[in-house]
C-alpha cells in the first residue's frame, strides 16, 4: 500500500492491525494499572457515544433497506465518529472543559479494539456498509495474486540457492 496504490495484501493488512493491537494493549494497560481511578459512567459513555452514533443508525438502516444500500450520512456519521481526530477533539475538549481523567481511555481502546480485533476502519463511500467483498476487489485481488505468483516465479529463474 502506497499513496498511488491504496489497497491491502494481507500481510500489510496484518501489520496495521499488529500496529492499532499495540494501542490497544497500551491503552488497556493504562485503564488496568489506574481502575480505581476510573468513572465507569464517563468510561462508558466514551466508549458507547462512537457506536450509538456512528454505527447503529447505519447498521439498522442496512438491514432494513430492501438493496442494502443507506445514505452517504450514515458513511460520514460511522467515519467522524470512528476517526481518532475526532476521538482526540472529544479528548481534548473533555479534558479542558471537565477535567483530565483515565475515562478517555474508552476512545483509544474502542477505536484500536475495532481496528486490531475486527479489522474495521473507515468506511469508503462505494462499498456496502457492513463489510462484504466487493465483486470488483474480489476480481483484482486474484489478477493480483496471478501477477505476484507470476512474479516470483520469474525472478527466481536462473538462480540457485546451493550449487553443486
Amino acid at each position: 500500500m502506497d499513496a498511488k496504490n491504496r489497497f491491502e495484501t494481507k500481510t500489510t493488512f496484518v501489520l496495521a492491525r499488529l500496529e492499532w493491537l499495540a494501542i490497544l494493549i497500551v491503552s488497556l494497560v493504562l485503564a488496568f494499572q489506574h481502575l480505581s481511578e476510573i468513572r465507569w459512567g464517563v468510561f462508558v459513555a466514551f466508549f458507547a457515544v462512537i457506536d450509538v452514533i456512528g454505527y447503529i443508525p447505519g447498521a439498522l438502516a442496512f438491514r432494513r433497506s430492501p438493496d442494502r444500500r443507506v445514505a452517504r450520512g450514515y458513511y460520514v456519521a460511522y467515519n467522524a465518529m470512528h476517526s481518532l481526530i475526532t476521538a482526540g477533539v472529544l479528548a481534548g475538549a473533555w479534558a479542558l472543559f471537565v477535567e483530565p481523567e483515565w475515562a478517555l481511555l474508552a476512545l483509544p481502546i474502542h477505536l484500536m479494539g475495532d481496528r486490531a480485533l475486527f479489522g474495521n476502519s473507515l468506511k469508503p463511500f462505494g462499498v456496502a456498509f457492513e463489510p462484504e467483498t466487493n465483486p470488483a476487489y474480489r476480481e483484482f485481488e486474484q489478477k493480483y495474486r496471478s501477477v505476484t505468483a507470476d512474479a516470483s516465479q520469474t525472478s527466481l529463474e536462473g538462480t540457485h540457492a546451493v550449487r553443486a
